[in-house]
């Protein structure tokens, strides 16, 4: 599913135009985002986690010429499912 299809998804659940599913799918995006940005997490009951977590400076190889280069530390955003979501999976 791409976002196209979500918001067409969204659009029929919530009885809802397009335009305004799209809205709302942004702004939910825009909220997740700020929130990581500042090293916060957004938990959504049910649903599952999004978090920040810290990637450790590391040597990696050049792929191209065999050559160890550094790879800086970084944060990387991160998602962990809740339990519901897990059970309507299996």
């Amino acid at each position: 599913m791409n976002k196209t299809e979500l918001v067409e998804y969204i659009a029929s659940k919530a009885d809802i135009s397009k335009a305004a599913a799209g809205r709302s799918l942004d702004a939910m995006i825009a909220a997740v985002k700020a929130t990581l940005k500042k090293g916060e997490t957004v938990t959504l009951v049910g649903f599952g986690t999004f978090a920040v977590s810290t990637r450790a400076a590391r040597t990696g190889r050049n792929p191209r010429t065999g050559e160890a280069i550094k790879i800086k530390k970084a944060k990387v955003p991160k998602f962990r499912p809740g339990k519901a979501l897990k059970d309507a999976v299996n």
